[in-house]
């Protein structure tokens, strides 16, 4: 059993739930997805290996394993919210083009140091860090540039 699967597992059972067979599936899946994913491209990878699994199950496991700190929320892209998997994975940063939808990653560690600062400061407890920055990517913001010179 991997570590994600005995977390789950543990957490599961505090909560007096039990880690059933479509509840491993979600999960493995969303360990193998190396994107953001929302639940339907979830729901379609789970469906490729059974079909006992339907996309409300999907839906209800989801926030089980937010709350299991496995998963978290990344960003809500093309009118659906996006996922990933977070275990062992360092936090980031999520700079989101409003143009294009392209979604890249940078680490958090370099604002970290100005956030604890800032927290401490305000006599405040950070638990949880989520950061999405929205804008044009280099590539739309040079369209972007293009389009307003031949527009002179």
């Amino acid at each position: 059993m991997q570590e994600h699967e005995k977390l789950f597992k543990q957490y599961l059972e505090k909560k007096g739930l039990k880690l059933t067979s479509p509840r491993r599936f979600i999960l493995e899946a969303a360990f193998n997805l190396h994107e953001h994913f929302n639940a339907e491209e979830l729901y379609v990878s789970i469906k490729a290996i059974t079909s006992g699994i339907s996309l409300a199950t999907v839906y209800r496991t989801i926030p089980l394993l937010m709350e299991a700190g496995l998963v978290q929320h990344a960003v809500r892209s093309d009118g659906r919210e996006r996922y990933e998997h977070i275990y062992g994975h360092p936090k980031h940063i999520h700079w989101l083009c409003r143009k294009c939808g392209a979604l890249t990653e940078t680490d958090l560690s370099t604002l970290s140091p100005a956030i604890e600062v800032q927290a401490k400061g305000m006599q405040f407890c950070a638990e949880e860090i989520e950061l999405s920055i929205r804008g044009l990517c280099w590539k739309c913001k040079s369209i972007d540039n293009e389009n307003q010179i031949d527009e002179r």
